[in-house]
């Protein structure tokens, strides 16, 4: 009676005040795990040796072309665009985003069809958006409210910023001269005050802030590392003088804890300081080859880990794999002749004095391919081609099989081949990391346009894989986020609360248990921009709790230099099991918890404080204990609510106080 009661206390309350949470926008992202083994598409559907992942095929038609995507918090699904240059797609305007967009008043050219798309995670469905400018290899991130600022694009699109929020209906808002030079093929990166900047492009050797909306840049800061890093090859070519091959066009750039910008092109790398404009350090050349597009190789920071113990020690890693020889885009474009990729990685910490790269080689040559960080800290490679380079059927051989790579296992045994896919993933594909774990796969065209009957057709399938961790005879591992009664609004610098679900009689800190911080990337053409995995200190366990649950004491971030604020998915991983993700905000002022975040764990605390204790710590089987505490309420107590400290001291002229005398209460 003891345990029902308490139950009573605590989780009815929970049905009447839980819809509070929806004032923050929070999505509860749990899914409901099968012990069946997801349905694949391959020969590996049914694996008799150590489970390599499953593949999944969930949409015959994205409606669109997925050449950009992102997971947005708050709605939580997957935003896809491509181009509006084709006029087409696979998904017409519907009626309540008309009218038709004015592509040509003169000619009367119209364009009807709708070219970015919200894809629901859960069941394929797509919610059209209407974009009017070009996004054509354009560049994105995420707000700290999370939304979408989306920046650059062709031709008229190139200048452009445009707004997208994370709302029922939303559109872009679109600013087509917000920009001072063009942004075709540029990155942009989130900055420690939750502002961007935009780096490089097509002819762009320079950099600028993305200025406040409805406001315009009048001139970009000028960064010669971009033009020094560009590659033409030499010669008569009709009216040129040279081969333009470029391969520095969307550089790898990333926030360094030290709140400078680490910025890697084509094989050279540099620290910036983007408010001084000076470049403060030169790191060696990566030897090889090219690793920017249109040789597009791949780039992660490798997990940023955080210790309570030393806060201010935080290592930086810069992982780069795959990529073309330097002239590999000549030969592919002029002579359709695909040189292998490139089969190396290099590995550098920017911490270290005196860094050099750290070299090692992946089972296949890669390019074109993405990296995707997983909840656990370790990196999958997936998509691509094993020669030839970017752009319109420049590339051949596609890479079937995704890689994972482990970067705390000793060098040598951190690569491992996982289940193959069927479906070619080239120029143009993408992929995103899902709130389960899982990678949604989508995209890949080598076309001009929407073509279907060539050797790599405009594909339109998305897929979900299934990592190695989704095996489910690892389900028992999987802790379960209680949604409700985790904090969820986090302040630099401060322990928070996450409470987790478990089959687990007990959970220690120093048995592989990991509380990540992921944010979501802004991908294209094999780069995502902004991606990043927290690895965060853990204070402390408190088992539990409640019976099956434990409270992990967690220390957020020191700053946004280490997370910039907005949104990221918070997971909690054990023996390299993670859980299902949940949202969580932190944002640059320390920030108090929510009224309702404290009404809630006051209903659930404190008849656990009153009535029962629950953890017994002389493991004698101790039961719990009763305690009479009043003869008399006064009143039957069919409602009950526990009022914070402020409201139970005020009083006023109308208040009637009543002493208890004997059996009977009087004013």
């Amino acid at each position: 009676m003891a345990g029902l009661f308490i139950k009573l206390l605590c989780f009815v309350p929970l049905l009447f005040v839980s819809a509070s949470a929806n004032s923050f926008n929070f999505q509860d992202t749990r899914n409901t795990y099968s012990n069946q083994a997801a349905a694949t598409t391959n020969q590996n559907g049914a694996q008799n040796g150590p489970y390599n992942g499953q593949w999944e095929l969930v949409s015959q038609n994205s409606g669109v072309s997925a050449m950009h995507v992102i997971l947005l918090p708050k709605v939580n699904k997957v935003l896809m665009y491509d181009s509006t240059i084709w006029r087409i797609s696979k998904l017409p305007l519907p009626p309540q985003k008309m009218p038709c967009h004015m592509v040509d008043p003169v000619k009367k050219i119209q364009d009807c069809w709708c070219h970015s798309v919200l894809f629901n995670i859960d069941n394929s469905e797509l919610e059209a958006i209407k974009l009017e400018t070009d996004t054509w290899c354009s560049s994105g991130g995420l707000s700290i409210e999370g939304n979408l600022v989306s920046t650059g694009g062709y031709l008229g699109g190139a200048t452009t910023v445009r707004y997208l929020d994370t709302c029922k209906n939303c559109d872009w808002r679109e600013y087509p001269t917000a920009l001072a030079e063009p942004r075709w093929y540029s990155t942009q990166v989130t900055l420690p005050d939750g502002g961007f900047i935009v780096v490089g492009g097509r002819d762009a050797f320079s950099y600028e802030y993305i200025p406040p909306e409805k406001q315009t840049n009048k001139k970009a800061i000028f960064l010669p590392f971009l033009r020094d890093t560009t590659d033409n090859l030499a010669g008569k070519f009709g009216k040129d003088k040279f081969f333009r091959i470029e391969n520095n066009l969307y550089p790898f750039v990333y926030l360094v804890p030290d709140g400078n910008v680490f910025v890697f092109a084509n094989n050279r790398s540099i620290l910036l300081n983007p408010y001084t404009n000076k470049v403060i350090r030169e790191y060696p050349i990566l030897p090889g080859g090219s690793r920017n597009y249109p040789s597009s190789g791949m780039s992660v920071i490798l997990p940023i880990k955080l210790s309570v113990e030393r806060p201010d020690v935080i290592p930086f890693e810069v992982l780069v794999c795959g990529g073309a020889q330097w002239d590999s885009f000549f030969y592919a474009e002029t002579k359709k002749a695909f040189m292998e990729a490139l089969q190396d990685c290099g590995r550098l910490s920017l911490t270290t004095p005196n860094a050099v790269w750290e070299r090692e080689f992946m089972p296949s040559p890669r390019v074109m391919g993405d990296m995707r960080i997983l909840p656990t800290g370790d990196v999958v490679m997936i998509n691509g081609a094993k020669s030839g380079t970017s752009a319109w059927n420049d590339a051949e051989d596609p890479n079937l099989v995704p890689v994972l790579y482990k970067p705390d296992a000793p060098a040598g045994k951190r690569f491992h081949e996982l289940a193959a896919g069927t479906i070619p993933r080239m120029y143009h594909s993408s992929s995103v990391l899902l709130p389960d774990g899982k990678i949604l796969v989508a995209g890949s065209n080598t076309n001009n346009g929407y073509i279907f009957n060539v050797k790599y057709p405009t594909d339109l399938r998305v897929e979900k894989f299934s990592p190695q961790y989704m095996d489910p005879a690892l389900a028992n591992l999987r802790q379960e986020i209680m949604v409700d009664t985790s904090d969820k609004l986090l302040g630099y610098g401060k322990n928070f609360s996450v409470k987790v679900r478990s089959k687990e009689p007990g959970l220690n800190k120093t048995d592989d248990l990991k509380v990540t911080m992921y944010a979501p990337a802004f991908t294209t053409h094999g780069f995502s921009m902004n991606q990043r995995l927290i690895v965060l200190g853990v204070a402390d366990v408190v088992n539990n709790v409640w019976p099956g649950v434990h409270n992990i004491i967690t220390l957020a971030p020191p700053s946004g230099k280490v997370a910039p604020p907005g949104y990221y998915l918070l997971f909690v991983s054990y023996k390299g099991v993670p859980s299902v993700g949940i949202w969580v905000q932190i944002n640059r002022s320390n920030l108090r918890h929510s009224m309702a975040s404290m009404f809630i764990k006051a209903i659930c605390i404190l008849p656990l404080l009153l009535v029962s204790t629950i953890v017994d710590p002389g493991g004698g089987g101790y039961k719990g204990k009763w305690e009479l505490v009043s003869q008399n309420s006064g009143v039957s107590a069919m409602h009950a609510i526990l009022l914070p400290k402020k409201m139970r001291r005020k009083k006023s002229t109308q208040t009637t106080i009543y002493k208890r005398k004997g059996n009977r209460f009087e004013s």
